[in-house]
């Protein structure tokens, strides 16, 4: 298995436009532009396929429920288009705090509406008649004036990833998905994950080949080790505490199936009671550790084994260091490490 680099980009301006060159020009594989309730996750991309060549851009992730399928599938074939062919659409059901409270949109059902419109996108992008018959889409509209039609873009293959955290979610990945947008993930417990994604795979009579697995990481090159993991570490606070509700927190769903149960719920619980520096101070050392590459070239090195070993075929980062010039040596210095690990695995 030969691992690949990721990087999250948002190429709004000169400098981000800049960054994804540069990371273009290293051999970067991937640029994830990310959608939360900032910038969409579409435009960036026209933007930087026009100063790019050879890397891929995804979104991580587009949201379902904000486009309809068909909105959804023109936009994936013209950013197809105007990529050559390099276009990566990244699914996510987001959570019912964004989807209600910004968008106006009901979360509701999401398995099935990510299913549908997975289903959808596909038979548009074939160039077939867009006749659908599911729970949440029907189309065309029972009732109305419309009639099934088929686009008129040019047809393409659209890979199609899938943002899941959840056990449900996860099987869905591996049964329809061309890949998995992973999160929240230590590699001691990588089964939590890659057992489910290969549940829907098999069930589905597929394998864990058909998918391509990329999880988000932290890099950060440091002999402070400890002072760094305990600076990530309390970053953690505002995911276990505001990234969503006491109710529904897939984030803390996701690090208490992997043995972090208790300290997520006593985050959550010093968060939500106002006292941001206790619930900072709460989130353990590990979990800056876990989820992160921290320490010196030599350690960063040996944990990157850990993911390709694990499985992993690609990690997502973001920008190392505080400059521009930082971001670039950074990415320069991670995949002279990434291609030193993958040598190691063929010599």
């Amino acid at each position: 298995m030969t691992l690949k680099l990721g990087i999250w980009a948002l190429p709004v301006d000169q400098r981000g436009l800049d960054y994804v060159r540069e990371a273009d020009r290293l051999g970067v594989d991937v640029a994830w532009m990310p959608e939360a309730w900032a910038y969409d996750a579409m435009t960036p991309i026209g933007a930087a396929a026009a100063v790019t060549e050879n890397i891929r851009l995804g979104t991580a992730i587009a949201q379902l429920g904000t486009r309809t399928p068909a909105l959804l599938s023109m936009t994936a074939l013209t950013l197809q288009k105007l990529s050559d062919q390099r276009f990566i659409l990244g699914l996510g059901t987001s959570g019912p705090q964004v989807m209600e409270g910004f968008h106006g949109v009901e979360f509701d059902r999401p398995i099935a509406r990510t299913r549908e419109t997975i289903d959808i996108v596909r038979i548009a992008s074939r160039g077939d008649r867009i006749e659908y018959d599911g729970d949440i889409y029907k189309l065309p509209r029972p009732g109305g004036e419309g009639k099934a039609i088929r686009t008129r873009a040019d047809t393409a293959h659209v890979p199609i990833y899938l943002a899941s955290l959840g056990p449900a979610n996860l099987r869905l990945t591996g049964a329809a998905a061309d890949g998995w947008i992973g999160n929240s993930f230590f590699c001691e417990t990588a089964d939590v994950f890659l057992d489910e994604i290969r549940a829907g795979a098999e069930s589905a009579g597929r394998t864990m080949a058909d998918i391509e697995l990329t999880v988000s990481v932290g890099v950060e090159f440091t002999d402070d080790v400890e002072t760094a993991a305990r600076r990530h570490a309390d970053g953690f606070a505002f995911v276990f505490g505001a990234m969503g509700s006491k109710e529904s927190n897939f984030y803390n769903n996701a690090f208490a199936r992997q043995g972090w149960g208790d300290d997520v719920e006593a985050v959550q619980s010093l968060w939500m009671a106002g006292d941001r520096e206790a619930a900072a101070a709460r989130v353990p050392l590990e979990i800056g550790l876990g989820q992160n590459l921290i320490g010196p070239p030599k350690e960063v090195r040996r944990r990157l084994h850990q993911y390709r070993d694990a499985g992993i075929n690609s990690i997502r980062i973001g920008p190392i260091g505080d400059t521009f010039d930082q971001n670039i040596d950074g990415i320069g210095q991670l995949m002279d490490l990434i291609n030193d690990v993958n040598a190691e695995q063929h010599s």
